[in-house]
């Protein structure tokens, strides 16, 4: 070990440094994981599976409505990980803004405890749909989210399975995009493969990801005919592609209100389709979702827990979960490895 010479200033390969000169060769990066309400338990798993305990952010909302955050424990120095994504929480009584703010105020307050890096865990990225101007005098949300995400101090942000891959371009920080597409293409290719399965995607903007999909399977692919003439609402025209006698398996991102989604099973099994399901990563399900899907010819839902599924949930809906993934890609983070190797580079959208 080469040190600086006390007297003269020169380096020599034989001086021996004086104590508490040089950081020893043995010191390691401290790893922290904290949660925020509506991900505990995504964060919990993540942090059993790392062997570390998950750090409190004492986390609560006043009675005015206030969100306040103070980390039990010394996180200066450390990477910490926020798991939190940005969604509603029936349990915890958030609203998908109260997530939101909740998200920014706790990595505000890493940032002045002097956190070494902050990294966002969201694998849920609210505010995705909107993405840019559909009509005059509509905000870009998507990109006022990042712009937020980024003033409060974050280094890096993880998510999955974005809406759009233009959303990586609103960061002027890393953005690592995680995807469940290997464990969705597993439980279809387990439980629904066969020769007379269809992979359907239910727009053309979903194509592309469809028909990577499909490929994984090992399925042939159709196409759904939509419109949307007003938000949370589309009109479903027609399938392109013959999905007569067949299982018809249903691709998105997310499953909000349902409605859509019930339309296109509709359709698909008025095509002469014998079964409909359908898989997507995000499983919002809003406002009457479960009834609307409830009353729909589905024969069952695939989603992950990305969000957290709210009570009363149909029977019909499975969830899976995307903690191995999450975790994985936090410790290829932590320890400056690729990411991307995770998936063998199938982690682009585009």
């Amino acid at each position: 070990m080469t040190s600086i010479d006390s007297q003269n200033g020169d380096m020599g390969a034989s001086d021996q440094p004086a104590v508490g000169t040089f950081i020893p060769a043995s010191y390691d990066k401290r790893l922290m994981i904290a949660a925020g309400r509506a991900s505990l338990d995504q964060g919990a798993k993540i942090a059993e599976r790392l062997g570390v305990d998950l750090t409190e952010a004492g986390l609560k909302t006043f009675s005015d409505g206030e969100v306040y955050c103070r980390y039990r424990d010394s996180i200066r120095g450390a990477d910490l990980f926020i798991v939190q994504s940005t969604c509603g929480s029936e349990r915890e009584g958030l609203t998908v803004n109260d997530a939101l703010m909740e998200l920014m105020v706790m990595i505000h307050a890493a940032k002045h405890a002097s956190a070494h890096r902050i990294i966002a865990v969201t694998p849920w990225y609210g505010y995705s749909r909107q993405d840019k101007k559909s009509a005059p005098r509509e905000p870009i949300s998507a990109r006022l989210v990042a712009e937020l995400l980024e003033t409060a101090g974050i280094d890096r942000l993880v998510t999955m399975d974005l809406h759009a891959g233009q959303l990586q371009g609103f960061f002027s920080r890393p953005v690592d995009h995680m995807t469940a597409r290997p464990i969705l293409t597993q439980h279809v290719q387990d439980h629904l493969g066969g020769e007379d399965i269809m992979i359907v995607a239910p727009d053309a903007g979903r194509a592309k990801l469809v028909k990577k999909f499909a490929q994984k399977v090992g399925a042939p692919y159709a196409l759904l005919d939509k419109e949307r003439p007003a938000h949370e609402t589309a009109e479903i025209g027609y399938v392109i592609g013959d999905v007569k006698d067949k299982v018809a398996v249903i691709v998105d991102d997310i499953i909000d209100t349902g409605g859509t989604l019930s339309a296109a099973a509709q359709t698909v099994i008025d095509e002469g389709a014998r079964e409909v399901y359908a898989v997507a990563t995000h499983g919002v399900f809003s406002g009457q979702a479960f009834e609307t899907l409830a009353a729909s010819p589905l024969s069952g839902i695939v989603v992950t827990d990305t969000v957290p599924l709210c009570d009363g949930a149909p029977a019909m809906i499975r969830v899976l979960p995307v903690a191995d993934i999450l975790t994985e890609s936090v410790r290829k983070i932590f320890t400056d490895d690729s990411v991307s190797e995770i998936f063998q580079g199938e982690n682009q959208l585009f």
